[in-house]
């Protein structure tokens, strides 16, 4: 009996953390870059049940397998394209990313499945920014300005990285803040004069883009960042000239958040919560009776 209850206590906080990842989702329908994440849930492993015929040492009977419940295993964010908002700020960015790969023809979640089952996920590519620390970070949130210094930062002031593997500086000939320009689906910067704005070093500033071999090895660190573990770094590498990746000026890209899905995805693991509830109330009840009226016999 009390296997029950536990199977219906697994549902309930699998359910309870899949309503979370949805209620984070549709709170961030305005995020710009937003991805969708979504809860994954896996059941523990099955247990083959028995009984054995006789004293010790003798043949046992295979019964069937008795499932021991559930568990949210993952948070698996879905890397698809989110529409493009023109902003006609000339400081807003985003990326529109098609990056294939040789004899893979993607799906609309940028998954592939050959005929052995083997998963690949379609590359994906992000604008790159340093965190307080000085260490690389990852975002699609395009929304840049530029400080009293001159130096390109997001909208939490974290600095956006060039091509030199150094923050930005739009700064003209007497050290002023630029605050007119143009940037080309390369992400390089032009001035008005239609020629390439340059560092301290004398060569052309352009956005550095990194490009997420597998996208799922990417880490959610909050205010629209993510991170790669040490160990998966060499998984994330600058987008080559060759790749499909395009930077629109003027534009934000949306969440790829489906508000109607996750409306209906919230109600049902609401229901599911309930359902797994009642079994528990159920159960509660019957060791109630067990206690105070069988055994009172």
């Amino acid at each position: 009996m009390l296997r029950g209850l536990y199977t219906a206590a697994s549902g309930m906080i699998s359910e309870q953390r899949r309503h979370d990842t949805i209620t984070n989702n549709i709170a961030n329908i305005n995020s710009p870059g937003f991805k969708q994440g979504n809860a994954l849930s896996r059941s523990f492993p099955e247990m083959l049940i028995s009984t054995i015929r006789g004293g010790q040492g003798a043949s046992t009977a295979p019964l069937g397998k008795l499932n021991t419940g559930v568990f949210s295993e993952e948070n698996i964010s879905l890397h698809a394209q989110g529409d493009l908002q023109e902003t006609q700020n000339p400081f807003d960015f985003a990326l529109v990313s098609n990056i294939q790969l040789p004899g893979m023809t993607f799906d609309a979640a940028g998954k592939y499945v050959n005929a052995d089952g083997e998963r690949t996920f379609q590359p994906q590519a992000l604008f790159t920014v340093l965190n307080a620390d000085g260490e690389q970070r990852y975002s699609l949130n395009g929304k840049f300005t530029v400080d009293t210094t001159g130096q390109l930062v997001n909208s939490n002031g974290n600095p956006v990285v060039g091509r030199d593997g150094q923050p930005i500086r739009l700064i003209d000939g007497t050290g002023q803040p630029i605050h007119t320009f143009k940037v080309t689906d390369k992400g390089e910067f032009l001035g008005n004069n239609g020629f390439p704005l340059t560092n301290a070093a004398g060569g052309p500033i352009g956005l550095m883009l990194s490009r997420a071999e597998n996208p799922n090895l990417l880490l959610r660190e909050g205010n629209g960042l993510y991170r790669i573990n040490p160990g998966d770094e060499a998984t994330v590498t600058q987008v080559a000239a060759g790749d499909q990746v395009e930077v629109r000026q003027g534009f934000v890209e949306r969440s790829n958040v489906n508000t109607s899905q996750s409306m209906v995805d919230m109600m049902s693991a609401l229901r599911a919560y309930e359902a797994n509830q009642k079994v528990i109330q159920s159960y509660d009840k019957s060791m109630e009776k067990a206690a105070n009226e069988v055994g009172r016999v």
